[in-house]
């Protein structure tokens, strides 16, 4: 009986010892297994760089569209009609006359072979639109003239010369009047007014001579308004 008992303690011993070299096993095969997941595992995984430059990186940015700057013609103020710059129309629609609408003739009043002193200064519609002349005309006589010939006050028709497509406006010019500083002038030039006083619609237009080259100028040139009406406008210099 005692015999027996000693076996079954041995036995049980030895499957003691048995279970504890399966689970000692057990952890060592799970220690290697975890080995790589360290710190000191050689194995590296890349990463995005997240300390590049915004400068390396492409980037869009809207640029700016250039434009042009209306370029205006005479005072920044008026407006010319078929070609001019602008302050708007008037209460009818029309707007100031633009030389480039414009004809310009001068005409002599004084007789075959007479000294040319009498002129009459015709502006013609010549555009598609209806646009008004103001005020007067602006003239000087040679390249060398020191200022522009005087006005007659006098001549002021109360009312700017409005121009339907083909209608003229005149003014009246005389180039001498019998006083001293004589000069001899081979051009007409002509600055138009525009709306505003003191303000012009574009620059000198050279107005063609009337049927001589040369004219004998002195410093009693005088000119009128412009008016529809040749003949009031003669009125005011044919007496001079």
């Amino acid at each position: 009986m005692k015999a027996a008992v000693r076996t079954t303690q041995r036995n049980r011993r030895r499957r003691l010892l048995v279970a504890t070299a399966i689970i000692a096993s057990l952890a060592s095969t799970a220690c290697e297994a975890g080995a790589g997941d360290g710190p000191d595992d050689s194995t590296t995984t890349a990463r995005p760089d997240t300390t590049r430059s915004a400068s390396s990186r492409g980037t869009s940015s809207a640029k700016p569209t250039g434009t042009g700057s209306p370029t205006p013609i005479g005072s920044s103020s008026d407006t010319a009609a078929n070609g001019g710059g602008g302050d708007g129309a008037e209460a009818d629609g029309t707007v100031v006359c633009a030389a480039a609408a414009l004809s310009f003739a001068s005409t002599s009043q004084d007789e075959p072979g007479d000294q040319v002193r009498h002129l009459l200064l015709t502006v013609t519609n010549a555009g598609n639109k209806t646009c008004t002349v103001y005020g007067y005309p602006r003239v000087q006589l040679g390249a060398d003239a020191q200022a522009p010939v005087a006005l007659i006050k006098e001549s002021d028709p109360k009312a700017p010369a409005t121009l339907a497509p083909g209608d003229e406006a005149n003014a009246a010019l005389l180039v001498s009047g019998g006083q001293r500083d004589t000069y001899e002038a081979h051009t007409i030039g002509v600055v138009l007014q525009g709306r505003k006083p003191g303000s012009t619609a574009g620059g000198p237009v050279d107005v063609p001579m009337p049927g001589v080259d040369t004219l004998t100028v002195d410093d009693g040139g005088r000119v009128t308004y412009w008016m529809t009406p040749s003949g009031l406008a003669l009125d005011f210099i044919m007496s001079l």
